[in-house]
């Protein structure tokens, strides 16, 4: 590596490390709770996932912001929104408003781009500041709301596919009879949190495969939300099948935690598949659309 280079990097490293070291101080105590706290809920387990990924987003378009973007294009709009974050920050720490406090986080990321880089960073960097909303805990009313007539969707759909399949299985609401076991489908197994984060893996496919199509994009975006739904389906019944044919122990120990792997497992392939699908028509539709027309 010739020596200017080596000196661009290292002033580099120099310019940011201070700024790194007081987001790390200001942040490690808040993602430490998150650790022993939420993020202990089967529901919340995505949370890390979700940060991981996205520093990981951040780091893979680092270069890019660093060379298409000018130190000197700095913007004062982000100094409003340090001060924004920070009171979010204050008030969420000492209130234990989570919902203030990590997107406090997502903020100061935002108004540090914005201070030592302009807009031009900022919009390089939009999509891991936005992948991160997705850590951020919804207020339990709203996760209520949605989270139940979605039980009853996915007890339904489980329970005649079970049903057809000549299991002796019958419902009542959210619970499932399935020979001498009842089983409760839980929040974790069909909740607003769990298609929050399959739509956050779709996203995160989405923007790993950066597709030219616009309608391959927008389609498969659209597209997750059932698909989400039917893995969801999958999980219910595999954990009704493992409890039927190998006792409630087996449902409620090592093989539950199995079980939520199938669900992402399921997702994903069905993203694939899905995704297949949709390169099939677009470049079908490219194929019609470049055709002459015929001469009558």
């Amino acid at each position: 590596m010739p020596s200017y280079q080596l000196s661009s990097t290292k002033s580099e490293i120099l310019n940011w490390w201070p700024i790194i070291l007081g987001a790390l101080a200001l942040y490690i105590p808040t993602f430490y709770g998150l650790a022993n706290g939420i993020w202990t809920n089967e529901e919340q387990a995505h949370g890390p996932i979700i940060l991981i990924l996205s520093l990981w987003l951040m780091f893979r378009k680092w270069k890019i912001m660093i060379k298409e973007s000018d130190a000197q294009s700095t913007s004062v709009f982000g100094w409003v929104i340090l001060v924004v974050a920070l009171i979010f920050y204050i008030i969420g720490g000492s209130q234990q408003i989570l919902i203030l406090e990590i997107g406090s986080f997502i903020l100061v990321l935002a108004a540090i781009l914005l201070i030592k880089r302009g807009y031009i960073a900022l919009k390089i960097m939009w999509f891991p500041l936005f992948f991160l909303l997705f850590m951020i805990p919804l207020p339990g009313a709203i996760v209520s709301f949605f989270t139940m007539p979605m039980k009853m969707a996915v007890s339904y759909v489980a329970e005649n596919i079970l049903f057809w399949a000549n299991y002796p299985i019958a419902r009542n609401g959210v619970i499932l009879q399935i020979g001498q076991y009842q089983l409760l489908v839980a929040d974790a197994c069909a909740g607003l949190q769990t298609l929050l984060t399959l739509e956050a893996l779709g996203l995160f496919y989405l923007n790993l495969v950066n597709h030219t199509s616009v309608f391959r994009n927008v389609a498969l975006a659209i597209l997750i939300i059932p698909i989400s739904f039917t893995a969801n389906v999958i999980r219910v019944i595999v954990l009704t099948l493992i409890t039927y044919h190998y006792g409630d122990a087996a449902g409620q120990g090592f093989l539950h935690g199995f079980a939520g792997m199938v669900l992402f497992i399921s997702a994903l392939v069905l993203i694939l598949g899905v995704d297949g699908l949709l390169q099939y028509f677009s470049r079908a539709q490219r194929v019609n659309v470049t055709q002459p027309l015929s001469n009558i």
